[in-house]
């Protein structure tokens, strides 16, 4: 009988274990939906210049490995994607001097995604970037 009992409190234990751990809150579902729609926004508008791995292409296009750079551009991010960039940025202590074309097409949404695939990606570890905020940044870009 207390062998039972065990049993069927494991078995109970495991149940609502498996329930506790599928549960996801909004913000963990979000991120997740940006990041598989960002890696798709990614292959199809940036992995022909930064490659599949984020590693650039030697001289001409930077690597998206260094997370200083991205951390400290936070805010010039979606602009950058968006509009494109003329000037030199030193990327791993190396400059690049290449223009990066502008994806005038993609919308604060694609941004978003694409921030959010970069930033968790190649070594990165930035976590979710916000629709709204990404929205006003685009705003103030030029």
């Amino acid at each position: 009988m207390r062998r039972n009992s065990l049993v069927y409190l494991a078995a109970l234990l495991a149940t609502f274990s498996i329930f506790f751990l599928a549960c996801q809150n909004e913000q963990q579902i979000t991120y997740a939906r940006y990041f598989v729609n960002g890696k798709g926004l990614y292959e199809q508008h940036c992995q022909n210049c930064h490659a599949a791995d984020g590693s650039g292409l030697v001289n001409l296009y930077p690597p998206l490995t260094d997370s200083t750079y991205l951390k400290e551009n936070k805010r010039r991010l979606a602009c950058i994607i968006k509009y494109g960039m003329e000037e030199k940025i030193v990327i791993n202590g190396k400059p690049y001097e290449g223009q990066m074309p502008a994806n005038t097409h993609l919308t604060a949404i694609d941004v978003t995604q694409i921030m959010v695939y970069v930033g968790n990606s190649f070594g990165n570890n930035r976590g979710g970037f916000d629709l709204k905020q990404v929205t006003e940044n685009l705003k103030d870009c030029r």
